[in-house]
C-alpha cells in the first residue's frame, strides 16, 4: 500500500490526490470530458456520463437554445445544468441552478440539484444548507442523505458522513451508489483496505454503474495493483483509455511517494 507511517499526513495527501484521480479515471486518459464522480448520484447520470466531449458540447448547445426560450422550464434547466457540469462548466451550471432555485424555492428536487451544483463548484457550506433544506426529516430521502454525506466528507467530517451513509443504507439496503460513496469516504482518509471492501460490495450490487466500477479500479490502483486496476477499468473504457488512466495513476502515485520522502527528510533534519 502507498501509505507511510505518518498516517495523518498521508491521509491529507491521499485526500487531495484522490480527488484528482477520481477525475483522471473518468476522463478516459484525459482525452475527453467524461466525468464520473462517485460522490453524488444524478438521476440522469447514466446517459450523461457516457457522452463523449463532442456529444456533451452538442447537448449543451441544443439545451442552451431551449433554455434561453424558457428559463423556467424545470426539466430543461436541470438537464442543461447537468450537461454543463459534466462538460466542466461548473460556474455556468451553478448559475442555471441558482436561478431555478429562485423560481422553485420549495421544489425538493430543484433544491437538491442546486446543492449538488454548489458542491461541484467547491461551495460546500452553502451546498450543505441547500441539501438539508431539500430533505424531509419525517420521510428522509436516501439520495439526499448520501449527497449530504458526500459534502461532509469534502468538509473533512468523515464520522458524520459515514453515519449518514449508513442511514441511507438502512433506507435503501445494498444501494451501489451509497456503498461506493462510503468507500470513497474511507479512501479520502487513507484507509484503502476498508475503501476497497465497500467498493467491491458496491460493484457487485444490483444497479452498479460505470462510476462505481471505475472507483473500484481507482482504489485497487492506489494500492499498487495496476494490472488488476487496468483489468477493471477495461470493463468500462477502451483498452487505450484504461491504459492511459493507469499510467496517469502511476505518475500521481510517484509524485505522492516523492512528497512523502521529502516529508521524511524534513522531519529527520528537525
Amino acid at each position: 500500500m502507498f501509505i507511510n507511517r505518518h498516517e495523518s499526513a498521508t491521509g491529507r495527501v491521499l485526500a487531495s490526490t484522490a480527488l484528482a484521480l477520481v477525475l483522471a479515471f473518468s476522463l478516459a486518459g484525459c482525452a475527453n470530458k467524461r466525468l464520473t464522480t462517485g460522490s453524488i448520484k444524478r438521476d440522469d447520470a447514466p446517459s450523461v456520463t457516457q457522452m463523449s466531449a463532442g456529444e456533451l458540447d452538442k447537448a449543451a448547445d441544443a439545451l442552451g437554445k431551449a433554455y434561453t426560450k424558457d428559463t423556467k422550464n424545470r426539466a430543461v434547466a436541470m438537464r442543461y445544468a447537468s450537461v454543463l457540469q459534466m462538460d466542466g462548466r461548473t460556474d455556468q451550471s451553478l448559475a442555471v441552478m441558482r436561478k431555478l432555485a429562485i423560481d422553485y424555492p420549495k421544489d425538493r428536487d430543484v433544491l437538491a440539484a442546486y446543492g449538488k451544483a454548489l458542491a461541484a463548484n467547491g461551495q460546500f457550506e452553502p451546498a450543505l444548507d441547500a441539501v438539508r433544506r431539500a430533505q424531509t426529516p419525517e420521510y428522509p430521502d436516501w439520495r439526499l442523505l448520501s449527497a449530504e454525506a458526500a459534502i461532509l466528507d469534502q468538509l473533512g467530517k468523515p464520522d458524520e458522513a459515514r453515519s449518514l451513509y449508513r442511514r441511507a443504507l438502512d433506507i435503501k439496503p445494498n444501494e451501489a451508489s451509497v456503498l461506493s460513496n462510503l468507500g470513497m469516504s474511507y479512501l479520502l482518509t487513507g484507509d484503502l483496505k476498508t475503501a476497497e471492501k465497500h467498493m467491491r460490495t458496491a460493484a457487485e450490487a444490483p444497479g452498479a454503474d460505470s462510476r462505481v466500477r471505475q472507483n473500484l479500479a481507482l482504489v485497487v490502483g492506489l494500492q499498487g495493483r495496476f494490472d488488476e486496476a487496468e483489468q477493471i477499468a477495461r470493463q468500462e473504457l477502451s483498452a487505450e483509455q484504461a491504459q492511459a488512466n493507469v499510467a496517469y495513476l502511476r505518475s500521481m502515485l510517484a509524485q505522492q511517494n516523492a512528497w512523502n520522502q521529502l516529508s521524511d527528510e524534513e522531519e529527520a533534519t528537525n
